[in-house]
């Protein structure tokens, strides 16, 4: 989720018992709902650095906890300072601010909700680092959630009009956000539902049982599927759908198969879902295909540095090729969660979910950049 959100939601724990067990818990809740993010100081290292780090152990087991302490002490210490600070500050005495151990209770509830708030969206987040890298994503709420903003506001504003309105307001809140995801996570099934069979007959055979098996927590990075392309034939490895930002039934589907991605906007108000997919309206006949074949090249650019974070992170990458006539091949990767269209051969334009490498007939890397 995006920091405003985190925001908003943490100011509106504040106006439940989390936000009347002393002086400071407010404050409290607004930075352990912002705190791990604080991984973003990486970027002093460069993009590939941030992208190495990001939503990972300040999103962990021990980020959740550590952070929560470090919130704690800051709020104490702050406070205690503003106590006996220069005439001007508003004093307080030892009775008005929240026990110590209260601070740490309600900063590791605002460090926790934060990382179980990002964890619906399709963006993910690393739940178990430092003791495991891999991702984990539940794909039911975009990175932004328009609709979620707008009711923290409204709520908010709608609090200060009273007191009987500000302990309204939390449970307002907590009810709309308990309807908002079950509506997304049941039309998240139902999009999963259907898109095989408005995918057609373009869809190939199961990679594994595995593959048609529904679940609610998707997990990668996972290894490239590249034997049933040398042996000739293609297979699904998976289907996801992914939230998009304006409304809860408007889903992108990724096809992943074993030699490209296939993608459509599927709509599940539109009648023309629930019909028969083989006429005109027939899905797979608009579908945007995205090859991702793995060569001797594309093997050597996943070696580099660049090369093993990008593919740490992307979920779903794919990879072309373009081979020049002094025999440099150019290796471009691109996340499947965020292209728009095609990127044209040459073009350089500039996104953080693309890698380039390029490496010379011999296998030497010649160069690699993320975000180009």
């Amino acid at each position: 989720m995006d920091n405003v959100t985190h925001t908003l939601f943490a100011a509106t724990l504040a106006r439940t018992p989390l936000g009347r067990a002393g002086r400071g818990t407010t404050a409290a809740l607004i930075i352990a709902s912002n705190i791990p993010d604080v991984d973003i100081v990486t970027t002093a290292g460069g993009a590939v650095d941030y992208l190495r780090w990001h939503r990972g152990p300040t999103h962990g087991p021990l980020g959740v906890i550590g952070l929560g302490l470090v919130t704690a002490t800051i709020i104490a210490v702050v406070y205690r300072l503003i106590e006996h600070g220069p005439r001007g500050f508003r004093r307080a005495t030892d009775s008005d601010l929240a026990p110590f151990p209260m601070l740490v209770v309600v900063s590791t509830i605002g460090t926790l909700l934060h990382v179980l708030m990002d964890l619906p969206t399709s963006y993910g987040t690393r739940i178990l680092s430092p003791f495991d890298w891999h991702w984990f994503a539940v794909d039911w709420m975009p990175i932004i959630d328009v609709w979620l903003l707008i009711v923290l506001v409204a709520c908010l504003m709608f609090g200060f009009r009273s007191p009987a309105a500000r302990r309204w307001n939390a449970v307002i809140v907590l009810a709309f956000m308990a309807a908002n995801y079950g509506l997304r996570g049941a039309a998240h099934r139902q999009a999963l539902a259907i898109a095989p069979r408005l995918l057609g007959p373009t869809l190939p055979e199961p990679c594994s049982p595995e593959t048609t098996r529904w679940q609610i927590l998707d997990a990668w990075p996972r290894a490239p599927i590249t034997m049933p392309v040398l042996a000739g034939t293609r297979c699904l490895v998976e289907i996801a759908a992914i939230p998009t930002f304006m409304s809860p039934f408007t889903w992108r589907i990724i096809a992943q198969m074993s030699n490209a991605y296939e993608l459509y906007d599927l709509d599940l108000l539109d009648a023309r879902v629930r019909g028969d997919s083989s006429g005109e309206h027939a899905f797979w006949r608009h579908v945007r295909r995205f090859p991702n074949v793995w060569t001797p090249a594309v093997a050597r650019a996943a070696e580099t540095h660049t090369g093993r974070v990008y593919l740490g992170f992307s979920r779903f990458p794919a990879v072309r090729t373009f081979t020049d006539p002094d025999g440099f091949t150019t290796v471009r990767w691109e996340d499947m969660r965020f292209v728009v269209a095609p990127v044209p051969r040459g073009d350089r334009r500039s996104s953080l979910f693309t890698v380039t490498v390029r490496v010379d007939a011999d296998g030497t890397i010649r160069s690699e950049r993320l975000g180009q």
